[in-house]
């Protein structure tokens, strides 16, 4: 029972905490790249430096260089969290000090009941389970709001976790718990396939779901894609397959392959490359103020 309430009472939390933040944000999708022509001209009157930048923009490849930026930044970010997140491992600091603790808790507090809801769980983030949810979304999202890049997105979005996450195993090399394992798992250990596809798929699941929905309803998708990730990186970790800092670090590699997928496709507009095209629109105007 105490496996099973921790993993409730995180799950809830953090949906809450997400679909809160999620709401009080800035309206719109933080990944569409469109703006009022008329707020450009606005601003570019007021501030030279601004036109400039936007002037700039029309050079195609100076507009591809500045969506690659962003894109490169976001792969800096993610870098660091693993850099890091490494760091701890070797040195037996910050989260992974609490790595055999986790493992063992999990172990002593673990009964008929929790396993079986930890492995029912810990399915959502398997790549079967995974690939039919994305097809059952891409078809029905399609007849919904018909666009071809939907299917597209969400392959790009697993395929890059995939390379990413899996590219990571194998430089590292990281040995799975010896501690109580209750299920069968291949490979090495850091990070978490499970952890990160959960994270990339369903955070791409409630962007494409949310499009054209109210500010509420997407915000409360946003939460329950990030408590599913949640529920099944507690699972890896409950079930024995997984350290405390492989989810953290799938998690990390998940949500970083997420933006910066949905960044190329322009957030809900799912239209790859539709930043750099708005950045060239936008010099357009304001090359006539």
């Amino acid at each position: 029972m105490p496996v099973l309430i921790a993993v409730v009472v995180a799950t809830l939390i953090v949906t809450s905490v997400l679909t809160a933040v999620a709401r009080r944000g800035r309206s719109g999708d933080p990944a569409e790249m469109r703006t009022d022509p008329e707020t450009l001209a606005t601003q570019a009157r007021r501030h030279p430096a601004f036109k400039r930048f936007l002037l700039a923009r029309r050079d195609a490849s100076t507009a591809t260089g500045w969506l690659l930026t962003i894109a490169l930044v976001g792969i800096a970010v993610l870098s660091l969290v693993v850099g890091l997140l490494l760091e701890m491992v070797q040195t037996r600091s910050g989260f992974a000090r609490w790595d055999d603790a986790a493992a063992r808790w999990g172990a002593a507090h673990m009964t008929g009941t929790a396993e079986r809801v930890m492995r029912i769980i810990t399915q959502l983030g398997s790549t079967p389970v995974v690939v039919a949810v994305l097809v059952v979304v891409s078809i029905v999202e399609y007849r919904r709001l018909p666009t071809r890049a939907i299917p597209l997105f969400l392959l790009t979005v697993m395929a890059a976790e995939l390379a990413v996450n899996n590219s990571i195993k194998v430089i590292v090399g990281r040995e799975r718990p010896d501690i109580a394992r209750l299920v069968h798992a291949n490979g090495f250990s850091f990070p978490s396939g499970h952890t990160a596809a959960a994270a990339a798929a369903y955070a791409a699941i409630a962007l494409v779901i949310g499009r054209r929905r109210s500010r509420p309803t997407q915000a409360l998708l946003a939460g329950i894609a990030g408590g599913i990730t949640v529920a099944v990186a507690s699972s890896r970790v409950l079930l024995g397959a997984h350290w405390l800092t492989d989810v953290i670090a799938g998690a990390a590699v998940g949500w970083a392959c997420f933006a910066l997928c949905s960044i190329a496709y322009g957030g809900r507009l799912l239209h790859f490359g539709e930043p750099v095209e708005a950045a060239q629109t936008a010099a357009i105007v304001a090359e006539g103020v």
